[in-house]
């Protein structure tokens, strides 16, 4: 590790604020970039070096810049200082805290739902995030290059279909979103819970966080239900419902993601394995009674 350290200093050296390095250590976690925690007499920073290939995967740069900038601004993200775009390099605030494993989600909800609807109250992002478009994007780039599809991946496009349609009924717009809250994205400093990394960010409908939180830390679903109930305050099972939806649509689209990572990325990561995983949830879900139970509640205003 320390040599790939190494191999950031003139990097580093364009940011004057870390010029001037106690220690430079890498923060794990990152699939996309590398994390560094730069320790200075100033203080802690993080310098997130991306990959020049993240365009690819939906991302976009300047969008995570300004939309780090806002969550910042609401106090629920790191404090945002430089940004080199030519060079792939944001350097951000290091948040002491504990970052949290899957079973911290699941014993934390009330407090990440409060946190989540911070965020989701702060002014417009700069760009919408729609997994709807950004699937089919996914799939257009696997296609065209060639990477490996999964097996029987296209059998279920009708039934995305139909959960398009179903979405559409009380769609109440969107808020900005992180999109892409795993476990590793929460920091509890012990008074709040952080949301940090906000390459993925955009306006988003909310059930959509709800949802791929529940799906990248694999809660179960009555811990589902109590995220979507902490989040809107009472029990809404046309929310529930939705979120439900929203986390197999994520778990379908992110499964190309890994297709698209697995041909692409540097990183010493099982990007394969990784999507397999979520394709095999999706399968399940798309073909349960739950799926067709669910396309009903989403339609269906609580009282």
């Amino acid at each position: 590790m320390g040599n790939s350290i190494n191999g950031f200093s003139d990097l580093l050296n364009l940011v004057p604020r870390l010029q001037v390095r106690d220690q430079v250590t890498e923060l794990s976690g990152g699939l996309t970039n590398i994390n560094l925690k730069v320790s200075t007499p100033s203080g802690d920073y993080v310098a997130r070096v991306s990959s020049n290939k993240s365009s690819l995967l939906s991302i976009d740069r300047m969008a995570e810049f300004e939309n780090s900038k806002i969550a910042a601004e609401i106090g629920v993200g790191a404090p945002v200082y430089d940004f080199l775009p030519d060079f792939g390099l944001l350097v951000i605030g290091y948040l002491p805290g504990r970052t949290y494993g899957a079973a911290d989600v699941a014993a934390n909800l009330e407090r990440i739902a409060q946190s989540v609807k911070k965020l989701h109250s702060a002014k417009a992002f700069v760009r919408d995030f729609d997994m709807f478009e950004i699937q089919q994007n996914y799939l257009k780039i696997v296609t065209e290059r060639g990477f490996r599809v999964p097996k029987n991946y296209l059998d279920y496009a009708s039934k995305l279909s139909q959960m398009k349609s179903a979405l559409a009924v009380l769609d109440e717009g969107k808020v900005p979103c992180n999109n892409d809250l795993l476990a590793a994205n929460f920091i509890d400093d012990g008074q709040k819970i952080w949301l940090i990394d906000y390459e993925y960010s955009g306006n988003n409908d909310a059930c959509f966080e709800l949802g791929n939180i529940y799906s990248e830390s694999e809660l179960s679903y009555e811990q589902l239900i109590e995220l979507v109930d902490s989040y809107y305050g009472e029990h809404r099972p046309e929310k529930v419902a939705r979120a439900w939806l929203f986390a197999l649509l994520a778990r379908y689209g992110w499964s190309l993601w890994a297709s698209i990572q697995n041909s692409i990325s540097d990183i010493d990561f099982d990007f394969w394995q990784w999507g397999m995983q979520k394709y095999d949830r999706a399968c399940i879900d798309f073909s349960s009674t739950q799926f067709k139970s669910a396309l009903t509640t989403v339609t269906t205003k609580s009282t």
